[in-house]
């Protein structure tokens, strides 16, 4: 999963980032309403961490300019305004769910797992293909009943190449499922990920197979 995090503080955006990151979770992050705007302009994140006290208004006023830009786009409030009031007024104007800083990882990966469940986010629960099966919310890969070992970026591979299973992943949408807006990219940096992650699928006997469509991208089907 790849989401956006409007978070003006640097320190707590960099400490959301890293435990975000080490939950499979790529987060890109901003620190206005403007630069949210822009950044939402691009259809690469399912889900936004939205801030009420930001430097150009309160993220409140922004909920329902980022429903017309991503209609589908789930959004939590990750804000210091706490009172019975506040939390009110941000479910009011369409937050899917509502948190006070400071939050321990674990409720706020809880929070986006439960919101991720909602019909109009869209998420599937698992996918069953040939051996191989993906839990889109543990972001676990088994193969008869038991759990590969993958480094973060191949499971973002895996998870986005499962998304789509029997279609074709452009290389770009894939760039944007596993890179945020600060990774350096190296040219071949992708193209090592996904031969890794198709070497560990065929010596776990996944019955799996990722597909390269020349010029367009990678296909996952069954072997």
């Amino acid at each position: 999963m790849r989401i956006l995090l409007v978070e003006d503080d640097p320190d707590l955006s960099r400490a959301l980032q890293s435990g975000l990151e080490r939950q499979g979770v790529v987060a890109d992050v901003v620190g206005s309403l403007a630069e949210a705007a822009l950044a939402l302009r691009e259809p690469v994140h399912q889900l936004m961490l939205l801030d009420r006290q930001l430097p150009d208004g309160d993220g409140a006023t922004f909920v329902a300019t980022a429903r017309t830009l991503r209609p589908n786009l789930a959004v939590i409030m990750l804000t210091a305004k706490g009172t019975l009031s506040d939390k009110v007024e941000g479910l009011d104007v369409g937050a899917d769910d509502y948190l006070v800083k400071p939050v321990a990882i674990e409720e706020l990966m809880a929070r986006i797992r439960a919101v991720s469940r909602r019909p109009s986010a869209m998420v599937t629960p698992s996918l069953r293909l040939g051996q191989l099966e993906f839990d889109f919310e543990s972001l676990q890969a088994q193969v008869q009943g038991q759990t590969l070992a993958l480094p973060r970026r191949q499971v973002l591979v895996l998870q986005a190449l499962a998304m789509r299973q029997g279609r074709t992943v452009t290389r770009s949408a894939l760039e944007a499922a596993v890179y945020g807006f600060d990774d350096e990219i190296q040219s071949n940096a992708l193209d090592a990920h996904i031969s890794k992650l198709r070497k560990a699928l065929q010596q776990a006997g996944a019955g799996v197979e990722i597909h390269v469509i020349r010029g367009v991208g990678y296909l996952l089907a069954e072997a």
